[in-house]
């Protein structure tokens, strides 16, 4: 007789709540960076470069420790996405919350509230007072994608206008907008058409705003037909070109410039937004009001999630379809990203940003003349969103690009986490948690003065 198993049999519901396990606590495994290091080289592409050579165990607010239990003072925030610190408890606990919900549905398939709540927030903060709409996708590069995509349904043209060492993304469109080829764009291209370079007044390279209109207008005269021209992309701040702000006479030039052509502008605050300059965004600064924003990075204090804001008609160009992604709008992260703009709201951080700004400029003015005379040529940004560039001397001011990745190294070993920036990576960017304490940036400040002290007789020696 054959044997025979009786299967149990378990009674549910389509509502009946599943039984969770019990499962251990986690005790990672002691590590050191040396042996995560060599992993890292065996699993992962070169092609994703990281600056420090240390790997994080936990952080908190503007304090890092790694694997190896060494702390770290935190100037770089995740390259500026955490304006609201590492783990802030509004933020975490927001996201916390929204996971015992749900995780995802996908916004196309069956729609949630934190999406809607977080496009009604940004819409008011956004500068104008038309009626907005906002589009949330996941990364930076996807936000600026969707703002090309928009901009030449709304206008019908496919023309699209960066400026020289503005970034906008790693993806094969943003980077034929981007203006660096090394790293970001050296030997991947060619890049998409109908994507058009104008100058960007700068200083150093002795590019006033009159020199860098009148090269917009060579261009509409040369190769860029305004009538075709869907959209001007600008980054009120240069990021990764070197925390540059664009001046405030440019910008409304440029604003005078689209409404006579009938051209998008759009303003791509992804690294500048959030508080990082004293106020919401930093095109707010100048009076000028976009058409479109890109938004990103500090917006959800850690969690990833982007978006694109704009004029309702613009936004409502794209047909029914046309706008999405499987993760855009990630429940998790909207709810992350409205604790961290009510933090930034009920902490004051605004108003954080600009005192700190002023802070930061009198320290290293006065760091620099000090300890590296004639060297630290030029202390610029917007509030928080604060550069300083290194050169040889004041006579050339040639980029000291060696000075630069000494003091980053240099501030490493001492316990300060820095980046670099500009075309000639002789510039450090201050991107420090807007949450930090004045004990920790002071600390900071002082760690960073020893580097540099460091650096500059090492490169004598």
């Amino acid at each position: 007789m054959a044997n025979t198993v009786k299967k149990q049999s378990r009674k549910t519901t389509p509502h009946s709540k599943p039984q969770i396990a019990v499962v251990p606590e986690f005790v990672p495994a002691v590590q050191t960076n040396a042996a995560l290091i060599a992993r890292r080289e065996a699993a992962v592409p070169r092609g994703v470069a990281s600056a420090a050579p240390i790997f994080a165990q936990k952080a908190e607010n503007s304090e890092l420790w790694d694997v190896e239990g060494n702390r770290y003072i935190d100037f770089a925030g995740g390259i500026a996405v955490l304006n609201t610190g590492h783990r802030h408890p509004a933020v975490v606990a927001a996201a916390k919350a929204q996971e015992d919900l749900y995780t995802h549905t996908s916004f196309q398939v069956v729609p949630y509230e934190p999406y809607i709540a977080l496009a009604e927030k940004l819409n008011e903060l956004a500068p104008g007072d038309h009626a907005k709409k906002t589009l949330l996708v996941t990364t930076g590069a996807e936000a600026v994608e969707n703002a090309v995509k928009i901009a030449r349904a709304a206008t019908g043209r496919p023309g699209i206008i960066a400026f020289t060492g503005g970034y906008h993304g790693r993806t094969l469109l943003t980077l034929g907008m981007t203006g660096k080829i090394s790293p970001y764009k050296k030997d991947v291209g060619p890049f998409p058409s109908d994507i058009y370079r104008a100058p960007f007044p700068n200083v150093r390279d002795g590019i006033s705003v009159q020199d860098a209109l009148t090269g917009l207008q060579n261009l509409f005269l040369t190769d860029a037909q305004p009538e075709r021209v869907a959209a001007i992309i600008i980054e009120p701040v240069l990021g990764e070109g070197g925390y540059t702000p664009v001046p405030f006479e440019m910008m409304q030039a440029l604003r005078d410039i689209c409404d006579t052509h009938g051209i998008m502008l759009i303003a791509d605050e992804i690294q500048a937004g959030f508080g990082r300059t004293g106020t919401w965004f930093a095109i707010e600064h100048s009076g000028v009001i976009p058409d479109l924003i890109t938004v990103a990075k500090s917006m959800a204090g850690g969690y990833p999630i982007a978006g694109v804001i704009g004029r309702a008609e613009v936004m409502d160009a794209v047909i029914p379809g046309g706008l999405g992604g499987t993760y855009g709008g990630n429940p998790v992260a909207c709810a992350a990203a409205l604790a961290a703009i009510q933090a930034i709201e009920d902490e004051g951080l605004l108003a954080r940003s600009t005192a700190l700004g002023a802070h930061f400029r009198t320290k290293f003015a006065d760091i620099g003349a000090r300890v590296a005379p004639y060297r630290m040529w030029d202390i610029r940004g917007l509030g928080a969103m604060l550069a300083v560039e290194f050169v040889t001397d004041f006579e050339t001011i040639a980029p000291d690009t060696a000075l630069t990745k000494a003091v980053v190294a240099h501030a490493l070993k001492r316990g300060l986490i820095l980046l670099g920036c500009g075309m000639h990576g002789n510039a450090l960017r201050i991107m420090v948690p807007l949450t930090a304490s004045d004990e920790i940036i002071d600390e900071g400040l002082a760690i960073f003065e020893e580097a540099l002290a460091a650096a500059v007789v090492e490169l004598r020696g």
